[in-house]
């Protein structure tokens, strides 16, 4: 049987409070800001924010942090509501922080009024310095004892428009020697004269993160506000705005975030390699974007999986992408269909084969659901086979074809070469063989080969480009890139191998809308760059795999 699954520390600290009565029900919230496309490290948090509150019987909010009006824009509103979706999780309500800028303004206004905030004319270099450091007291604004009437009149002007960008801010008034440097009068609002993706100009001054998290989250009456570990340090203050204003008592719980090898989850790089072309756009197969690993064939549920194997813990820890790809293999072999592909082709000609003869071979779609449906494959006299399926002088414990050395050809049946037909610089062009009629599987007595080979019949095969995608970066950490160095400096020259390959003809009459399994090769997908005259295939993971998960 089975060990019970240990519950992880959210689980405790959710089932602890409605076990004392804290809270009746759980609402959680998914709080992405609209200025990139989701990645794999939200995939995390999707799958911890959407499903405690499924587990505990609660909801989810889905809320756009859309404060910043420069960097928005609907595009990836839209992108992320797709993404969630082909997940699997759905939302209660489609809230965005623009929602409450009204509330948050008059709480602005209240803060003014009761002394707790200020305008500061300084400039964002001034108000830096004058922060100090972790073991230097901040200095006081020159203008941090303007009266309530002065610092509500040009407030009041800031939103009216009437100053410039920068030059202008609100800041809270609470302790420039405080210990936590968040505490240092933090930026409430800003100026900025630009066009909101939902508001219009209805707005010129914004609102900080960390006066509009919380209080969203308060006003949203949010049990348990889950984000990752890079926010324990705005905790405190967002403890404090909810005390200062008086509103529902949201809390802040932080879980390690997900550092993958070979990965870079910064959206504003990500951004950069979308703008500088060294992608085809953001979900090229190699971004670690959901659009990303969708259209490389990852899986919703293979996703999941990872997720759930990963856990959730206090401590950043650095993934090892293989368990991700081990979670694709894993998924895939239950359900994708099978097919024959060769890729670097080497013809065979069967010399004893009756000349225009065709022969199908009913073959499984999946050889674990062996009574499932199946594909018919046509079997003649020129086939294709691999070029690393045969090697003219052949170690002792080479078992695929060698010059008078027989194999079985997968489904069908065994050949034996017999001769090597070379071009005028001796590469090897064609192998003639014979096949063993008796060997047909069904039929007659069986013969016991050592090797395998899969193949495709050269007459009915269909020409398809194949995409062989591989890590975007060469670098297993990269959080660790030397000062002297760039990101881009370890960029994976092999990530993406493009070229053409031959297939069996069932292959494109594949409707199962999951990636497939090139026989011996790896798990491919079909790509929307392709057409039913030129198909193109991404590789979504070889069928090599040496992890083995604990």
């Amino acid at each position: 049987m089975e060990e019970e699954r240990k519950l992880n520390f959210l689980e405790e600290i959710i089932e602890e409070d409605l076990r004392t009565g804290k809270v009746d029900s759980i609402l959680t919230r998914f709080p992405p800001e609209p200025n990139g496309y989701l990645h794999l490290g939200h995939a995390k948090s999707l799958c911890i924010n959407f499903g405690l509150a499924a587990k505990y019987g609660g909801k989810t909010n889905l809320r756009y942090d859309d404060t910043n009006p420069t960097k928005e824009d609907t595009e990836y509103v839209d992108a992320i509501k797709e993404d969630i979706e082909w997940m699997g999780f759905h939302w209660d309500k489609e809230l965005y922080a623009s929602d409450y800028f009204d509330q948050l303004y008059g709480w602005a206004e209240k803060m003014i009024m009761e002394g707790t905030a200020y305008v500061d004319d300084q400039t964002q270099e001034q108000i830096s310095e004058g922060r100090g450091t972790v073991d230097k007291p901040g200095v006081e604004s020159p203008w941090r004892n303007r009266s309530v009437e002065e610092n509500l009149k040009i407030f009041r002007e800031m939103k009216a428009g009437v100053y410039a960008d920068g030059e202008k801010v609100l800041r809270a008034k609470i302790d420039m020697a405080h210990p936590n440097m968040m505490f240092r009068d933090p930026i409430l609002y800003r100026i900025k004269h630009a066009s909101h993706h939902r508001t219009g100009d209805k707005w010129c001054i914004y609102p900080m993160y960390d006066f509009t998290h919380g209080q969203c989250d308060s006003i949203e009456h949010i049990t348990h506000s889950i984000c990752t570990l890079e926010f324990d340090v705005h905790r405190p203050l967002y403890d404090w705005f909810i005390k200062t204003l008086g509103i529902y008592p949201s809390h802040q719980y932080e879980f390690a975030r997900l550092n993958l090898t070979y990965t870079l989850m910064s959206k504003r790089k990500l951004l950069e390699l979308v703008q500088m072309g060294i992608v085809s756009g953001w979900d090229d197969p190699r971004m670690p974007t959901l659009c990303g690993v969708r259209r490389r064939g990852y899986t919703a549920e293979s996703l999941k999986m990872f997720c759930d194997r990963i856990g959730v813990s206090k401590r950043d820890q650095l993934m090892d992408i293989q368990l991700l790809e081990w979670c694709v293999r894993q998924d895939l072999n239950a359900r994708s269909n099978r097919y024959m592909v060769v890729q670097d082709p080497l013809k065979v000609k069967i010399t004893n084969w009756p000349e225009g003869k065709v022969e199908w071979f009913d073959c499984p779609l999946n050889p674990a659901d062996p009574d499932g449906a199946g594909r018919r494959v046509p079997f003649g006299g020129e086939i294709y086979i691999e070029r690393a399926d045969f090697m003219e002088d052949a170690p002792a414990k080479f078992f695929r074809l060698k010059p008078g050395g027989e194999v079985r050809l997968k489904y069908t049946y065994i050949i034996k070469c017999e001769e090597v037909v070379k071009d005028g610089d001796g590469n090897v062009v064609e192998l003639r063989c014979t096949y063993d009629p008796s060997t047909r599987p069904g039929a007659g007595e069986w013969r016991s080969v050592k090797g395998t080979v899969h193949w495709v019949a050269v007459d009915s095969c269909r020409e398809v480009t194949i995409r062989n995608y591989d890590r975007l970066f060469t670098l297993a950490d990269m959080s660790q890139v030397p000062e002297d160095k760039d990101y881009k400096d370890f960029l994976n020259p092999e990530s993406l191998l493009e070229s053409k390959g031959y297939a069996e003809p069932a292959l494109l009459e594949d409707k199962s809308g999951i990636a497939v399994q090139f026989e011996r090769t790896g798990y491919y997908i079909s790509d929307r760059d392709g057409t039913p005259e030129a198909p193109v295939f991404n590789r979504t993971v070889t069928l090599k795999d040496s992890y083995r998960p604990e």
